[in-house]
Formats: structure tokens, sequence, C-alpha cells
């Protein structure tokens, strides 16, 4: 059967980044004469603090940036105002600070995460933001509240994935400990509109599903615990999975390149799945095309460019492999520790880690480091590109990075 290779993506213009992962949520940007090299004083337009704490990535719609995060209140002991906020591209005013939810318990989550980790999702006039199991809304560009919900389930370790839009769709995965099902909003209401629970067994999971065309229909990707589903994401019905045993904590969005879309498997043995998108039923024994298991990572997601696949584990070891077949051209350690996704624009690779810095590569056959950037601080957000400028959210900072004096 022939593929249409295609990720669905959004109708965003060249200098838009209006969800997780940018326009086609795989990590790829239209940017120019994007910075090589950076540091506290050299090539930062702005930097701009950000109160709260919150590892949502920005999410650019025109002359607006936009975050998630929460702030400690003294009510309790894990009260915390979730809010968004918005500032100006062009000067790093902030024009938009609300609070969504006031939750007197947000619970625990984990040393690594945050109670605002899902990046917002942007369409025209409208912001929607996901704290997981504290709360779901739309707002307006001004901070205006449309609508709010919840979902019920366990987080455990806090929330990770983010939501996603698919026509007039708002769609989130409720991964938790104890139940796992994903949902579809009718994004001007927040109604839902169909929500289906996980094939058993299932168990708790981080990662942001995908739409793509391929085999003739769309199909929502989305990674679970123990297993990856495609949905129809107009209806929720089930159109392939395939399962991995004891992988759990799943966090790297998947990808789609090449007629194969490529999964994570998470805790406790981790390894990349190559899956042709074209069967149907539990296509675990017929469609898997191939795996690689050495050095994978638990948190950042993945990148293609050409036919190279690039992943780093959290550990800082870069792979480069060939993404139709899976052999390895090359491994690297770049040091440090990763959880960010990396991104691909300008015709370089970049990867932010924890300890502040971005290691700027070459794509390639062969490994080549063009450049290490340090800011100040942890980074645990990825990147975002606009025109000519890389957004960067440190633990306390946005940066916007770029050619300085113009």
């Amino acid at each position: 059967m022939r593929l249409l290779l295609l990720v669905v993506p959004f109708l965003a213009v060249a200098q838009d980044w209006p969800q997780f992962r940018g326009p086609s949520g795989q990590g790829h940007g239209t940017g120019t004469s994007l910075p090589v090299t950076w540091s506290e004083t050299e090539s930062i337009r702005w930097k701009v603090p950000v109160q709260g704490r919150g590892w949502s990535s920005p999410s650019i719609l025109g002359n607006r940036i936009w975050l998630t995060t929460a702030i400690n209140i003294p009510s309790g002991k894990y009260a915390r105002s979730l809010r968004a906020i918005a500032v100006d591209k062009a000067s790093g005013k902030q024009l938009v600070d609300a609070e969504v939810f006031q939750p007197g318990d947000a619970g625990e989550v984990h040393v690594k995460n945050s109670y605002a980790s899902p990046t917002p999702v942007l369409e025209g006039d409208l912001v929607f933001v996901h704290y997981g199991k504290l709360g779901t809304a739309c707002l307006r560009s001004t901070g205006e509240i449309v609508w709010k919900t919840k979902f019920d389930y366990d987080h455990n370790h806090g929330t990770g994935g983010s939501p996603v839009l698919y026509k007039d769709l708002l769609i989130v995965a409720c991964d938790g400990s104890d139940i796992q099902y994903l949902a579809a909003l009718d994004k001007r209401t927040g109604q839902i509109r169909w929500k289906r629970s996980r094939p058993k067994p299932a168990y708790m999971a981080f990662s942001t599903p995908l739409v793509i065309e391929a085999a003739g229909r769309t199909q929502l990707i989305s990674t679970g615990g123990h297993q990856t589903v495609s949905y129809d994401p107009e209806t929720g019905k089930e159109l392939w999975l395939v399962t991995y045993g004891d992988g759990f904590s799943n966090v790297p969005r998947p990808t789609f390149a090449h007629g194969l879309v490529y999964l994570f498997t998470g805790f406790y043995q981790p390894h990349v799945y190559a899956v042709r998108p074209d069967g149907s039923g539990d296509v675990t024994n017929s469609h898997v095309a191939w795996r690689y298991g050495r050095s994978v990572p638990l948190t950042p997601s993945p990148i293609i460019v050409g036919e190279e696949f690039y992943m780093v584990s959290d550990n800082g070891i870069l792979s480069c492999l060939n993404a139709k077949t899976g052999q390895p051209i090359y491994q690297q350690r770049l040091g440090g520790n990763f959880s960010a996704s990396p991104i691909h624009a300008d015709g370089r690779l970049y990867f932010p880690s924890e300890e502040g810095e971005t290691h700027v590569i070459a794509p390639g056959p062969q490994f080549r480091r063009l450049a290490v950037n340090r800011v100040e601080g942890q980074t645990m957000a990825s990147i975002a590109v606009s025109g000519s400028d890389l957004f960067l959210r440190s633990a306390s900072h946005l940066y916007r990075i770029g050619k300085t004096g113009n």
C-alpha cells in the first residue's frame, strides 16, 4: 500500500511556533540567519524574568509568546497559582498574566517536573493551556478565560504531555498511574466530544500525541505505558497498536518520516521502534521495521533530518542512526544531562542541556559540533524559533537570542 508521507501541520505563518515542537510538532523551524554562538553577554536581544516555576516551552503566534507557570501561594504546602503569561515578541514586555486555576493541594511532582510542564497550543485569538488533572482551559489572547474543565486521573509524578489541536478538537492524553485514556474536547466550549480508554494493560505516561496523514487516513499517534496506539482523531476509534512489555513513563513525542512512525518505549529498558503505520489491530509482530536499544532517551524527543535520525540520551550521548534501517552511524558524548527536545533550523541542530548549555551540531553522517553556548540557570524547556531568533526558557528567564543592534 502506498503511504502518504505527511504530518498534519498547523496553518501558521513562517514566524509562528504555535505548539510543542513547532508547526509540524517535530522540531523543525523555518528560521534564517539564526545565531550559532551566544552567551549572557553576546547575541541576547532581550532577557526577561519569568515568575514561578514551569517547564512549558514557548509558543509563538504573531507578536505574542505564551508560557505557563506555577507560583507558590501561602495557603498550603502544595497550593499553587497556575498562570498563563504572554510577552511581546519584539520587546519582551509582559502583556498578559492570567491566573487560570488555583488548586489548594496540587499534590507532589517529580523533582525534575513542574506543575506547568505542558506547552500551550495557539490558534487565532485562542490559547489552550493544560495542567493535567489540575485543569485544562481556553483563553483569549487578552487573557480572558473562555472555558475551563478538569479530568480525573492520578498524575503520580505530575503531568508532562501537551495538548494537540485537530480541526475543531482539542485532544489530551490522560495517562495516569490509576486510569489511562484520551479525551477530545470541542475547542470552542470544552465539552467532551469523545473519550477512549487505553487498551489493557496500560500505565502512566507523559507523551504528547502527533497527528499524521499515512496509509490514506488521518492518524493520531499516542504513546502510552506498555503500548503506542494509532487513533482516528475524529472519533477516537483505534486503528492499530504496538506493545512493548513493561515500558512506561514514556515522555518523547512520536515522530514520522520515510513512511515510519518512531516511538519510544520508556522504562526499564528503553528502545526506539520504527513502525509502518498501514496496519490494523495489534501490529507488534508484523509492522515493526526496526528497533534499537543503545543509549535511548527517556525524556528528549528525537529529530530527523534527511535520512539521519538523531536522539540524545538523558545522560548526554548523541546517537545518529539511519532513519530507514536503524543502522548506527555514530555516537558522541556531548556532556551534561538532557530533558529538552532538540530542534532543527537554518541547517543546524540545537540540543539544549539541563545545565544551560546548547550544543549546536551540523547535520550529516560525521559528528561536527559548531558551538556550545551557555546561559545562566537550568534549562528543561525546548527552544522555539521565530524569524531570525531563538527563544529559550531557563528556570528564571525567557531569552530572545539573535543578532543584536538591529
